[in-house]
């Protein structure tokens, strides 16, 4: 996930990623762990204090979870920074890949809180971009969008729309902590696309005998 990003498909692993594993998995199949590592990958390396004011917990609490996610190996202290009051973390990668088919059946429990997780922190990200929007500058108001669309495909079809879309998102420049290349005037600028198969939506009678055309809905 920038933050937390679930990939399905096996496929070659990213550079700066990490692939779960069972052990990865379950490690990170907590919400709270799941915003640490977001916040880290953000915004580059800080101390539990600093984390747990960002997301309202107590410092026991992140410090807690940070160290769950250093024995798993999504976190490392930042020994270059910290000192013997203050420890300081950083994430040891930039993305997180759920790309092996087979372990969610395996870990069942805990890729559905994984992924629970996962979609909670994007929902936070959405509600807090719409509740700024009104104090952006103009120009970064005018590129915001919420749009959905209905579509009917086979799972081919799906899948194949997934990485195209992929491969828009990848002609573009990855935003890291340490993103000096940027030009002038770039931000942080959040895509979160979702690719949501609805099997118990009926099949209207009108459409069985013609095409849908794809239907986008603005804002909502």
């Amino acid at each position: 996930m920038s933050d937390a990003d679930a990939r399905r498909k096996s496929q070659k692993p990213e550079a700066d990623s990490v692939v779960l594993d069972a052990k990865g998995l379950r490690a990170l199949a907590h919400p709270v762990r799941v915003q640490l590592v977001g916040l880290l990958r953000k915004y580059g390396p800080s101390t539990a204090t600093r984390l747990a004011e960002r997301l309202g917990v107590n410092s026991g609490t992140a410090s807690y979870h940070l160290r769950q996610l250093g024995a798993a190996g999504f976190v490392e202290e930042d020994t270059e920074r910290g000192n013997a009051r203050e420890r300081w973390w950083r994430s040891l990668h930039q993305m997180t890949e759920l790309n092996d088919p087979e372990l969610a059946e395996q870990e069942p429990e805990a890729a559905l809180a994984y992924l629970q997780s996962v979609a909670a922190a994007y929902t936070l990200r959405m509600q807090r971009a719409v509740n700024e929007l009104q104090t952006m500058p103009r120009a970064w108001r005018d590129t915001f969008d919420m749009s959905d669309w209905a579509l009917r495909l086979t799972p081919e079809e799906a899948a194949a729309l997934r990485e195209e879309l992929r491969a828009v998102i990848d002609r573009y420049r990855r935003d890291t902590p340490q993103a000096a290349d940027a030009p002038e005037g770039a931000e942080r600028v959040a895509v979160i696309a979702h690719l949501v198969p609805e099997l118990d939506a009926p099949v209207p009678s009108e459409v069985r005998s013609a095409p849908q055309e794809a239907a986008r809905t603005e804002g909502s």
